[in-house]
């Protein structure tokens, strides 16, 4: 299915929906008429004009994962697998966030943000999933290759309003796509999932702008929780489901690709923190970052800024290494590989 294909596919009527207003989704925090938004200069020098350090110059470290070792995973497993993908183990089961595995986050493969490191494991290694959970719907969590590929071995896909239309259109069983309006919760063998809001758009071609809904996952095992942030800009919105859901055990929460210019849509690392304490929070892993250049910053400034704040904070900050084992039930600092990253570029200077 060609680029333009996919910005026809059909997507189902949701004017029901509390978010949206004349056929689009919307955030439940309106945008400031004081937020800035991104002008030529900021556009032409994002895709001509980058700093050197916005990619790594020394090979990043991964982790390489076997199906052997996954089946040996105890429970409560959890393997960043790069960006916002993430593999956990919940009650002997296997689930995984906004699946990117092609190499480029774009509609084609010969153009576009290109992976800094391969996936620990490939797609037709992973064993079987027993649900996919997606944020939304643009290039960098949604991966139509990957979800192809997924779709055989994958027993359930739970996806917001509109995103499980696409997936519909690509070839997933229309009985293995679930839809979810914000609030809305199921019950899968004893884990409880809640879709909630984020602050965010949607789209993956010119015409079809919010046409999806965008959001959060709360993850409950019963015992240990888990928060999936998705992409999202700060609002109240973290503080209300940490009310609902907290405290958390381990937030995921994104904390890169931010910029001065965008600021409604993608939070500073500072944001980050604070929506990590909104959240009610013990342990803050973040996602979104060590894997592909879609700002302005260096890659690997999002690790040291939020290691930085969050220990003037006193907050517990997990940074795996792309593969790398953390337990939800017993986090841990993880590596901070970034660094001897950076001394090799250094070395090549």
């Amino acid at each position: 299915m060609t680029a333009s294909r996919c910005l026809r596919a059909p997507i189902g009527d949701y004017a029901a929906s509390p978010q949206t207003v004349a056929g689009q989704f919307r955030n439940a925090t309106p945008k400031p008429a004081t937020s800035p938004d991104p002008d030529a200069k900021t556009m032409w020098d994002f895709f001509f004009n980058k700093p050197r350090n916005t990619q790594p110059r020394a090979p990043i470290p991964v982790h390489r994962l076997t199906r052997a070792e996954l089946d040996a995973a105890p429970d409560r497993s959890l393997y960043r697998l790069g960006h916002s993908t993430v593999l956990m183990k919940l009650r002997g089961q296997w689930w995984l966030t906004d699946p990117v595995f092609s190499l480029r986050a774009s509609p084609v493969q010969w153009l576009g943000p290109k992976r800094f490191h391969a996936p620990p494991i490939a797609l037709d290694e992973l064993p079987p999933i027993r649900g996919v959970l997606l944020s939304h719907d643009h290039y960098d969590h949604l991966d139509k290759a990957a979800i192809k590929a997924l779709a055989a071995k994958t027993d359930m896909f739970l996806a917001p309003l509109g995103v499980g239309d696409r997936l519909v259109d690509w070839g997933v069983p229309k009985a293995k796509v679930r839809q979810f309006d914000w609030w809305q919760d199921t019950a899968i063998d004893g884990v409880r999932f809640a879709f909630t809001p984020a602050q965010h758009f949607s789209g993956r071609g010119l015409r079809d702008g919010n046409r999806t809904l965008w959001g959060s996952w709360v993850i409950d095992d019963g015992e240990k929780r888990v928060f999936f942030s998705g992409d999202s800009g700060y609002f109240a919105g973290f503080a209300e489901i940490g009310r609902r859901f907290g405290p958390f055990d381990l937030t995921l929460v994104e904390t890169g690709a931010y910029n001065a210019q965008w600021p409604y849509v993608h939070m500073q690392p500072e944001q980050t923190v604070q929506a990590h304490i909104d959240l009610r929070g013990r342990w803050l892993l973040p996602i979104h970052n060590g894997t592909f250049d879609l700002a302005m910053h260096a890659w690997w400034e999002p690790f040291e800024r939020v290691l930085t704040l969050g220990g003037e904070r006193g907050i517990s900050v997990a940074t795996p290494a792309m593969g790398e084992r953390i337990g939800i039930d017993a986090p841990h600092a993880g590596e901070r590989w970034w660094r001897e990253v950076v001394a090799a570029e250094a070395r090549l200077a």
